[in-house]
This record gives C-alpha cells, structure tokens and sequence, in this order.
C-alpha cells in the first residue's frame, strides 16, 4: 500500500471516528515519512546510492576542515618565524654586527 493511500485512509477514519489520539498519531507519522521521502526525492538523494553520496560528501567536508586547519597553523608558524628571525636581525644590528658586514 502506498503512502498516499494510507493516508487518505487514516484520514478517512479519522472523519468517521471522530477523533481518537491512535489515530492522529498514525496521520502525523504518515504524513511526515510522506514529507520526508518527497524531500529526498526532490533533493536526488531517493536512490540506492544516496547513503554512499551522503559519506563521500561528509568525508569530503572532512578533508576540506583538515585542510583548512592545516593551512591557518603553517600562516601562523610562517609569520611566528619571520616576527622572531626579525627580532634576531634587530637585536644583531642593535650589537653592531652590521658593521661587522661593511
């Protein structure tokens, strides 16, 4: 039985009970797996294949934050380096090891 169908029954009940707390339980669940596979189906992940995209696109993301992380720590040791290589040519030009050069 599909989806719709069950709904429409459930909805159907739902008229000629008059209203029991089962019953509108079983529409909302219904009616939110309806909503969902339409958005997964709207969205191209409805397919057998759709978890392995999902992991590919995770790991993906991944590797994208690792690469990322690993870029701002070599900036930041870059400019550590040259912020402390200029310290040193400071404290040599202040000792007079720039004359020692001429």
């Amino acid at each position: 039985m599909k989806r719709e169908d069950m709904l429409a029954r459930l909805m159907a009940q739902e008229n000629a009970d008059g209203g029991d707390l089962i019953t509108l339980r079983a529409i909302v669940e219904e009616a939110s797996e309806l909503g969902a596979a339409r958005m997964l189906a709207r969205m191209g992940l409805n397919d057998d294949g759709a978890s392995d995209d999902l992991s590919e696109l995770r790991e993906l993301l991944r590797a994208w934050r690792d690469a990322k992380r690993s870029m701002w720590k070599a900036v930041i040791d870059w400019l550590v380096r040259a912020g402390l290589a200029a310290v040193l040519v400071g404290i040599a030009m202040r000792s007079g090891a720039g004359e020692l050069l001429k």
